[in-house]
Order: structure tokens, then C-alpha cells, then sequence
């Protein structure tokens, strides 16, 4: 049986964490401690975009989130960061100063990520989430996409050197997010950052795999297997993500998830990620959310007949963990 530990993605209740209000650091306090008693040994915190000015301002609140945490008994909790980049910090912007800018602003992501005793920075890094490149205001996609992207992905290889090295020197590893085409026009496969990373030096730069995006965007079962163990091989691959299509319940997703685990177990000793998105607004656009939200207690009135976040999250929980005490196939 699989002993990893499995870690809970905090979009299950926000995207922000608010580090410097007291009162919402008792809510996460009080979520993360429910949490850990359903089994739960880790948690994966959004790590909200600053809007302008320093972006390392923000190391202190995170490192004063984390003391709160500890003073609460959640001392030996574990955490992963999800950062993403935007279009004021594009690491593949052909502005130097963007791409300076985004630069500085992953280093003060990484730093969040050591303050918080964090060795996984993982998310959409490479190129700006849910941003459609068009030109003269028509729409990129298919080869124009491609040809568009390519010199922008060899411009930001020697960013991705010098934050690899920077990361190197905190303990972090940062692992890009290939998520699927209907979010975002790039990266959206394995593959794809694997390819962008043959051209980056040192391996802590690397990928998350998100089942999610896999079983959307992925060419086939075989060629999943090919990416898992060319990620392996390189050292590469450093975090991964358990979430259905449309990250909502897992235990009764029709994923099979066999399929998915298999190739990784034997390559991944790190922790397992169950990814819900709630239905909170910061998804309903990005995502197209259609289902309800789970209510989430402490916070909201139950709703009849809508499990609550704890329930879909204990659900999950049980679901993955026999799935890893099914004997291997692979």
C-alpha cells in the first residue's frame, strides 16, 4: 500500500488567505484542524497575486501566517503554495521589464513558499493563466498559436535558470502546471513543459501532473505513460494533482484512476493532491461552473440536499486511499 501523504487544495474555500486578518487566519486554523482529523496531512495555499508595488512586501504576512498556524498545534502540517503569473509578470513577456518583473515577483513566490516551511511551489508559471493571445484582435489558435509561442518560450528558458538556481538555494522546487486548452492556450500538456524544460538547466525546475488536465487535453494513455517516466527520468516531476474534469467530487468521478496512479507511484514519493475547486466566485467564470457549491461549514447555512466541503472532502479522502491500497498493475 502506497504511503503517501495526501494533501487537501485550500480552493475548496478560497483563493486568498488573507495572512494579515487575524479573524479569517481562525477560519483557516479551524478548516486545516477539522481537516487533519479526516486525514489529512497537508494543505495546498493559493498565494494571491499582490496588486503592484514589491512583491517580496508579502514574505512577512506568510511568515506570520505560518507562526499563527504553529501557536494553533499545526506545527508539523504540511504546506504547498499555488502561484500563478499574470499578464504585469510574464516571464515570457518580449518586454525585459515584464519578464524582470516577473522574475522578482517568482522569487518572492518562492520565498512565500520557504517562509510557509514549504519545499513545493507548483501552478501556472510559465505563462499567464486564462490569457487568449490574439494579434490585430483576432484570436490565436492551432499553428498561429504555436508559431506565436515559440519564440516566447525561448526568451524565458534563461529566466527559468536563474529562478531554478534561486529555488535551488531555499529547499523549493517549482513545478510548472500544464493545465488543459479550455483555461488556458498554454502549456497544456505534459509534454509540452517538458519540451520548454529541455532548454532549462537543473532539475527543480519541473511539472505537476494534474489529472484533470491529463484526461482533457492528454494524446493517450500510452503517451501518458512515456511523459510520467521521461519526467522521472529527469528528476522533473514534482507534484501531483488528484482532480476530476470538472474538479468537483472525487469519489464518484469516472476517471479511472488506476490508469492515472500507476505510472506515477513507483516514480513519486512526494504527497498526493486532492484538487476541488469549489464553486466560490473566483471560479464560476474561468471555470464555467454549473454545478452548486459545496457550503462550507462554519462559514454558510447547510444547504439541503449539497454535501458540505467537509463531506466531499472526507469522501475524496477515502476514495484515494483505497484506490492506493489496490495492488499495482503497472
Amino acid at each position: 500500500m502506497s504511503t503517501h501523504d495526501i494533501y487537501l487544495s485550500f480552493f475548496m474555500f478560497t483563493v486568498d488567505l488573507h495572512p494579515d486578518d487575524s479573524r479569517y487566519t481562525e477560519v483557516v486554523v479551524r478548516h486545516m484542524t477539522e481537516l487533519r482529523d479526516i486525514g489529512y496531512t497537508g494543505f495546498d495555499v493559493p498565494v494571491f497575486p499582490n496588486g503592484g508595488g514589491d512583491p517580496q512586501a508579502d514574505v512577512p504576512r506568510y511568515e506570520k501566517l505560518r507562526k499563527a498556524l504553529d501557536e494553533a498545534g499545526l506545527e508539523n502540517v504540511g504546506l504547498t503554495t499555488n502561484v500563478a503569473t499574470t499578464p504585469a509578470c510574464d516571464p515570457t513577456s518580449l518586454d525585459p521589464e515584464k519578464r524582470e518583473a516577473a522574475l522578482a515577483y517568482l522569487k518572492s513566490r518562492v520565498d512565500i513558499t520557504a517562509a510557509l516551511r514549504g519545499t513545493i511551489m507548483a501552478g501556472p508559471v510559465l505563462f499567464p493563466y486564462n490569457v487568449f493571445p490574439t494579434l490585430n484582435g483576432v484570436p490565436l489558435w492551432s499553428d498561429a498559436l504555436q508559431d506565436w509561442l515559440r519564440p516566447r518560450y525561448d526568451i524565458a528558458r534563461p529566466l527559468f535558470d536563474r529562478l531554478g538556481a534561486y529555488a535551488e538555494e531555499k529547499g523549493v522546487r517549482v513545478a510548472i502546471e500544464p493545465v488543459d486548452h479550455w483555461e488556458t492556450p498554454a502549456p497544456n500538456m505534459v509534454r509540452d513543459v517538458l519540451d520548454f524544460l529541455a532548454g532549462v538547466q537543473g532539475p527543480h525546475i519541473g511539472v505537476c501532473v494534474d489529472s484533470s488536465h491529463v484526461v482533457l487535453g492528454s494524446s493517450g494513455p500510452e503517451a501518458y505513460r512515456r511523459d510520467i517516466r521521461d519526467a522521472a527520468e529527469q528528476r522533473r516531476l514534482h507534484y501531483v494533482q488528484v482532480s476530476p474534469p470538472d474538479r468537483g467530487e472525487v469519489a464518484d468521478s469516472w476517471i479511472p484512476w488506476r490508469t492515472f496512479l500507476d505510472p506515477i507511484l513507483p516514480a513519486y514519493d512526494g504527497p498526493l493532491l486532492i484538487e476541488v475547486f469549489n464553486a466560490i466566485p473566483a471560479f464560476l467564470d474561468s471555470l464555467r461552473l454549473t454545478r452548486r457549491k459545496f457550503w462550507i461549514p462554519g462559514e454558510e447555512e447547510p444547504v439541503a440536499g449539497v454535501p458540505s466541503a467537509y463531506e466531499v472532502a472526507e469522501d475524496a479522502i477515502r476514495k484515494l486511499r483505497s484506490e492506493l491500497a489496490t495492488p499495482h498493475t503497472a
